[in-house]
Order: C-alpha cells, then sequence, then structure tokens
C-alpha cells in the first residue's frame, strides 16, 4: 500500500429508517464532531450555514500531542444521497470524504420499516499533509504508516454510523 495510489477506507452500517432521515444526520457536518475522537469542531464559512456545492468550512482535529486545521470544500452535493467534500486544495486535496445514502430495496406500503445503508468513505491525497511528512521520515514504514492512519480513520467512521444509527432509531437527534 503506497501513498502514491490513493489509499481508501470506508465502513457501512444498516438503519432501520428512511433514507430522508438519515439525510438529515448526515448532511449536518456537525455530526461527526458528536462521535469522532479526532474531529473536534467544525464551523461554516463565507458566510454559508447549509452545504451546497463550493460551500466550505473549518474543521478543527485533535491526536492528543497533534493538533491542527483544515478547510473543506463540498465537491458533490446530491440530496438526499450524497454529500463529498475535499480537504484543503480542491484540485489536489489532502483527502476526499464522503457519505453515501442509499435505500435498501424490498420495502412496500404495508410491508417491512424503510431501511438505509449509510456508508461513509475517504481516500487519502494526492495533495501533502502530516502523513506524508511522516512518510518522508521514514519511507521504509510506508505501509505500516498508511495502514494504521486508515486504521485511526475507519475506526472514527464506525463510531459515526454507529452514533447516527443510534440518533435516528432511537429518534434522539
Amino acid at each position: 500500500m503506497r501513498f502514491a495510489d490513493g489509499p481508501t477506507t470506508e465502513a457501512s452500517i444498516e438503519i432501520n429508517s428512511s433514507p430522508r432521515d438519515v439525510w438529515e444526520l448526515v448532511s449536518d457536518i456537525e455530526t461527526p464532531v458528536r462521535f469522532s475522537d479526532e474531529l473536534q469542531a467544525v464551523e461554516w464559512l463565507d458566510g454559508v450555514e447549509a452545504p451546497a456545492v463550493g460551500a466550505r468550512f473549518r474543521g478543527y482535529n485533535d491526536r492528543g500531542t497533534f493538533q491542527w486545521q483544515v478547510t473543506c470544500t463540498i465537491t458533490d452535493y446530491r440530496e438526499p444521497e450524497l454529500i463529498e467534500w475535499t480537504v484543503e486544495d480542491v484540485d489536489n486535496p489532502v483527502a476526499r470524504w464522503r457519505f453515501v445514502v442509499e435505500p435498501i430495496t424490498g420495502h412496500d406500503e404495508g410491508g417491512p420499516a424503510p431501511r438505509t445503508r449509510l456508508t461513509q468513505w475517504t481516500r487519502l491525497g494526492p495533495g501533502p499533509s502530516g502523513l506524508t511528512a511522516a512518510i518522508e521520515r521514514k519511507p521504509e514504514a510506508e505501509e505500516r504508516i498508511i495502514g494504521r492512519r486508515l486504521s485511526m480513520l475507519r475506526t472514527n467512521m464506525e463510531a459515526n454510523l454507529r452514533g447516527i444509527k443510534a440518533l435516528v432509531e432511537g429518534g434522539g437527534r
């Protein structure tokens, strides 16, 4: 696994609710702050208050000994199915993130309650970041460095998805 290959990770969960109910939380950029042990806060930039292609927001992150902030731009927004944003430079991003909301087929009138599959996905790079700096310091450990970072990101994704599921199914938005 090499950084130049654009490593990715994702996590999915099934939620016993309609895509519309899931979308309400997914399209709120503050939702992941509630569940992540890394993302600490977000704020809209440029007077924007809602997601749309081109809207920007800042994320504040903390990994204990290292704190940083990033500017993100929404690059794809298709209500109620997909929101995607790039981190830092849109043309050479540090990372690209996405939530995908999909109805699970088989729900009919009078049949089982609606269900939704929620997926969170990310691709690292190709732009430079703290991860690329770590790889430059220890190029022989590139695969281990990337694997560890993807594992951390996936752990936070799983926490996000479990949290969203609990909020939607428990009605505690």
